[in-house]
């Protein structure tokens, strides 16, 4: 029988797990704002094509862990993002026509440069997540706690 002194490595492995499970937090929030910056830059550069006075442009934001995003912002207006979220919104209080702008009316033609970005950046971005993702538990897994 062995002593608790000589568990076979299983406190080490297990110490190791709780690192593992614990470790990719950080470092993925700061891959996800990352992201999101990226997006919403891209968006800004595809709204520019339907520049009037530059609020729409103005209003595409990033709304970080913990923050609410602006009121009357498309898509789902104000709410607050979870512990490892971030989202992009176009519109807020002053601004509340993004979602005319992005799909048209009866009388405009659309001019979309939301979900364009979006679907041309999808897979950078989550590629970004998952390598961050991947390093984070990687270095826990070594005992490097960055």
């Amino acid at each position: 029988m062995a002593s608790k002194k000589d568990d076979g490595g299983l406190s080490n492995l297990l110490a190791r797990m709780d690192a593992v499970k614990n470790s990719p937090r950080k470092q993925i929030n700061k891959a996800l704002m990352t992201s999101a910056n990226e997006l919403a830059d891209a968006q800004r550069h595809l709204a520019e094509a339907s520049r009037d006075t530059g609020a729409l442009i103005d209003s595409i934001a990033v709304t970080g862990p913990g923050e609410t995003t602006p009121a009357y912002s498309q898509p789902g207006g104000s709410r607050v993002a979870g512990e490892h979220e971030a989202i992009v919104t176009a519109g807020n209080s002053d601004v509340r026509y993004a979602h005319l702008v992005e799909y048209g009316t009866a009388d405009t033609d659309a001019q979309p440069f939301f979900w364009p970005a979006f679907r041309l950046l999808r897979k950078r971005l989550q590629q970004r997540i998952d390598r961050a993702g991947r390093k984070a538990i990687r270095d826990a897994w070594d005992g490097k706690n960055d």
